[in-house]
C-alpha cells in the first residue's frame, strides 16, 4: 500500500467559508486563524467527504490528513481533531497529524492546496489542490484511482 497524506484546509475543510460566515469575521479580519471555533464549525469541500472515502475504500491507500494548525488559536488542534472524527469517525480519528514541517512526512503522496509549512518539499509527489491540473476532487481521483 501506498501512503497518501490529505490536507485539511481547503482540501476537505472549506476553511475561507466558514471565515466569511463567521460572526466575528470583522473583528478578525486581519488574524483570521484566531478566529474562535473557525474550525469546529467549518464545512466540507464539496465532494471531499465522498472522494476521501472512496481513496480509503479503494485498497490502494493508507490514508493520513496531515494539516496545520495555527499556534495562535491553541483550540484549533483540539478542533480539527474533533472534526475529523464528525466527519469521518473511527476511520480516520487515529490518523490525523498535525504539524508545520510536512516535508518531515514519509510517504508517496501529499493532496495539499498550498506549498506552504514544507508541503512543497515533501519526497513524495504533490498533488497541488485547486490548480490546473488538479482543480476540484474528480481530478484528484481520477489520477489516483
Amino acid at each position: 500500500m501506498k501512503t497518501l497524506f490529505i490536507d485539511m484546509d481547503g482540501v476537505i475543510v472549506d476553511f475561507m467559508q466558514s471565515v466569511k460566515n463567521h460572526p466575528e469575521y470583522e473583528k478578525y479580519k486581519n488574524e483570521i486563524d484566531a478566529l474562535p471555533d473557525v474550525f469546529l464549525n467549518a464545512l466540507p469541500m464539496e465532494f471531499a467527504i465522498d472522494s476521501v472515502g472512496k481513496l480509503l475504500d479503494c485498497g490502494k491507500y493508507e490514508v493520513y490528513i496531515a494539516s496545520t494548525a495555527p499556534w495562535g488559536n491553541i483550540d484549533s488542534l483540539s478542533h480539527k481533531r474533533i472534526w475529523i472524527e464528525r466527519y469521518f469517525g473511527e476511520r480516520l480519528k487515529k490518523r490525523l497529524i498535525l504539524t508545520h514541517r510536512k516535508d518531515f512526512l514519509m510517504g508517496d503522496y501529499l493532496i495539499d492546496d498550498r506549498l506552504k509549512n514544507g508541503a512543497g518539499e515533501f519526497k513524495g509527489e504533490f498533488i497541488h489542490f485547486g490548480t490546473d491540473k488538479f482543480p476540484d476532487w474528480n481530478s484528484v481521483l481520477e489520477y489516483l484511482l
